[in-house]
C-alpha cells in the first residue's frame, strides 16, 4: 500500500487537485450504487435527516461504509459519489448521509442548519449503523463533514460501545473562523462557489418556511463572514460568530478525549485548511494523521483525475482490520 501521496509532477497544484476533486468527470460511466439506491428519512433526534441507502445485491455484505459530505455539498457530490462507489465495488453497503438542509432536504426540518448540530448528525450516524448490526461500519467525513466525524468520535452521542469501528476524516476543518477567512482571501472561485451555493440554500430554506425565515435583505453580502455576520440573529443561542465558530473549533485539546480510532488525511497545501493545526494536535492512542505534502482541499488524485489515493488508504486500513479481526 502506498503510504504517502505521490502525483505526477503536472498534477500537484492545490487548485488542480481541489477543482477536479469536485467534477463530475470522476464519476462518469456506470455507478452500481446508485443503480440500487433506496432513499431513507433518518431520525436524528428531534430532527429527520435523508440519505441514500445502497445494499449489495445478491451477497452478504463485507461492512456497512457511511459517508458524510461538506459544507453545501450533498450525498450527490461528486467525491461522495466516487468513494461510495469504490466501496461498493469492494463489497460494501454505503450509506450517504445529507447533513440538515443539504441536499434535497430543506422541508425536513424548521431549524435552520449550523455547522454545531453534532448531536443531531452523532444519532443519525447511530441509526444508520443498526441497518447492518452483525458486521462493521465505518464513517467518513470530508471538510466540514471531517469535522461533524471527529466530533463524532468523541462519543458524546452515541451508545457505549458503539458500533463504528473507526472513523475517517479527509480534509477536515478544525477551526472554521480560520476555514471562512481562507475562502474569502483565497482563489476567488472557491468564495463565488460557496456563496453562490449557500445562498441557494438559505433561499430554498426561506421558500419551505415562508413563516420563518426572510433572508433577502442578507443575501446581498459578497464573502462567507460579512453572510455569517449578517445571518446570527436568526441562531439566539449565540451572542456572536465567534462564539458560533467556537463551538465546532477542533484545535488545542479538544481531540485528546477521542473515544474511538481515527485517521485524518489533510495536506499542507490545502487551500481552506490551515495545516498547523494538526501539527498541534495532542497525542492519541485513537489518532492517526497522515499530512501529505500535495494533495489540496479533498483531492489527493493519482492517476489524474480518476484514481483516489485516500480511497485506498482507507481501503488498505479496513482490510486491515478484517485481516485481524
Amino acid at each position: 500500500m502506498q503510504d504517502q501521496f505521490k502525483p505526477s509532477l503536472w498534477t500537484r497544484n492545490p487548485h488542480l487537485q481541489t477543482i477536479f476533486g469536485s467534477l463530475k468527470l470522476r464519476v462518469g460511466g456506470k455507478n452500481e450504487m446508485t443503480d440500487v439506491s433506496e432513499e431513507m428519512i433518518v431520525a436524528a433526534g428531534d430532527a429527520h435527516l435523508l440519505g441514500y441507502h445502497s445494499r449489495q445485491p445478491g451477497q452478504q455484505p463485507k461492512g456497512l461504509i457511511i459517508l458524510l459530505h461538506g459544507w453545501e455539498g450533498s450525498a450527490d457530490s461528486t467525491y461522495i459519489l466516487s468513494t461510495g462507489r469504490y466501496f461498493f465495488r469492494k463489497g460494501y453497503d454505503i450509506f450517504r448521509l445529507n447533513l440538515r438542509d443539504h441536499g434535497k432536504s430543506h422541508g425536513l426540518n424548521r431549524g435552520l442548519f449550523h455547522g454545531a448540530l453534532t448531536e443531531e448528525t452523532a444519532l443519525a450516524v447511530d441509526n444508520i449503523t443498526r441497518l447492518f448490526p452483525a458486521g462493521p461500519s465505518y464513517l467518513i467525513g470530508f471538510s466540514l463533514g471531517g469535522n461533524f466525524a471527529l466530533r463524532i468520535a468523541l462519543n458524546r452521542f452515541l451508545p457505549s460501545p458503539s458500533r463504528l469501528r473507526e472513523i475517517f476524516a479527509v480534509s477536515p476543518s478544525l477551526d472554521p473562523y480560520k476555514s471562512t477567512l481562507a475562502i474569502d482571501a483565497g482563489f476567488p472561485a472557491y468564495r463565488r462557489y460557496f456563496l453562490a451555493k449557500w445562498k441557494r440554500s438559505l433561499r430554498k430554506k426561506q421558500h419551505c418556511f415562508p413563516d420563518l425565515y426572510r433572508f433577502d435583505d442578507i443575501l446581498h453580502h459578497d464573502t462567507c463572514m460579512a453572510l455569517t455576520e449578517a445571518i446570527m440573529p436568526y441562531y439566539t443561542d449565540w451572542g456572536s460568530y465567534l462564539d458560533y465558530f467556537q463551538r465546532y473549533t477542533l484545535t488545542g485539546d479538544v481531540l485528546a478525549s477521542l473515544a474511538l480510532p481515527v485517521t485524518i488525511f489533510t495536506s499542507e497545501d490545502d487551500p481552506v485548511v490551515a495545516v498547523d493545526d494538526f501539527y498541534r494536535l495532542p497525542s492519541n492512542e485513537y489518532l492517526r494523521i497522515h499530512i501529505q505534502r500535495y494533495g489540496g482541499h479533498c483531492g489527493f488524485l493519482d492517476p489524474f483525475p480518476w484514481g483516489c489515493w485516500y480511497e485506498r488508504r482507507i481501503a488498505g486500513i479496513i482490510e486491515n482490520h478484517e485481516n485481524n479481526a
